[in-house]
């Protein structure tokens, strides 16, 4: 995902560099019952924003829940989600580049899956959301 900077060119926030390789404005990130002190900088709040947006096609949800638990190929999703390959091979890139799903090389084959727990757990999220 490509980060928009701010427009008025100020000197970025202290950062702090977690393990996913995250610059965050604060060490710990934000709990329901405890507000956060201040605002992320600009660009992370970018960032998120770019991210929310990729959930924002069914097709790139029907094959992240193709992907949920387990690994699949480009033709095995298709026939899942009753899309063509060329359909889900493009949205796989977009997915790739969000860094939502990882592939393997398996021969000739590429083998799709959620790139970690926090795809998983986003989804089971807001799944559970909309459902209550």
């Amino acid at each position: 995902m490509t980060s928009k900077r701010n427009e008025a060119n100020e000197a970025p926030a202290p950062t702090t560099e977690h393990d996913h390789g995250c610059a965050c404005g604060s060490a710990e990130h934000p709990s329901p019952d405890q507000p956060p002190d201040s605002l992320p900088d600009e660009e992370l709040l970018y960032d998120l924003a770019d991210l929310f947006k990729v959930f924002g096609d069914t097709t790139r949800i029907k094959i992240l829940y193709a992907l949920m638990g387990t690994e699949r190929c480009v033709a095995d999703i298709a026939e899942l989600i009753g899309a063509t390959q060329s359909a889900v091979s493009h949205q796989l890139r977009t997915l790739k580049q969000a860094r939502l799903v990882k592939f393997q090389r398996d021969g000739k084959n590429v083998i799709y899956s959620l790139s970690d727990d926090h795809v998983y757990t986003m989804l089971a999220q807001g799944m559970t959301h909309i459902c209550e």
